[in-house]
């Protein structure tokens, strides 16, 4: 069964750091771009970054560029994001997925950055 669990989210002050992780399993984690997706309240989904399989090829939203960064690791099945700089726009549900496969939804981890 293919499972995608994000967790790390919280409350963050402006300025701050988060870092998000997304434990993977029921399908082969190294053979799948991911990507990590968010969603604002009363907003669509936001593509924020993608990554490539081994890890070495990154895309971001202009959004995030420069204080963002994803990066996994292919032995835990995990991905992972870094957040700095955090800004209140910044605010959503973060979720993971793979690039091309098809996956049950999934909690996502609440992102909320306010002071």
């Amino acid at each position: 069964e293919v499972q995608l669990v994000e967790s790390g989210g919280g409350l963050v002050l402006p300025g701050g750091s988060l870092r998000l992780s997304c434990a993977a399993s029921g399908f082969t984690f190294n053979l799948f771009a991911m990507k990590w997706v968010r969603q604002a309240p009363g907003k669509g989904l936001e593509w924020v970054s993608t990554i490539n399989t081994i890890g070495n090829s990154r895309s971001y939203a202009d959004s995030v560029k420069g204080r963002f960064t994803i990066s996994r690791d292919n032995a835990k099945n995990t991905l992972y994001l870094q957040m700095n700089n955090l800004k209140p726009e910044d605010t959503a549900v973060y979720y993971c997925k793979p690039l091309t496969l098809a996956t049950p939804s999934s909690q996502g981890t609440q992102v909320t950055v306010s002071s």
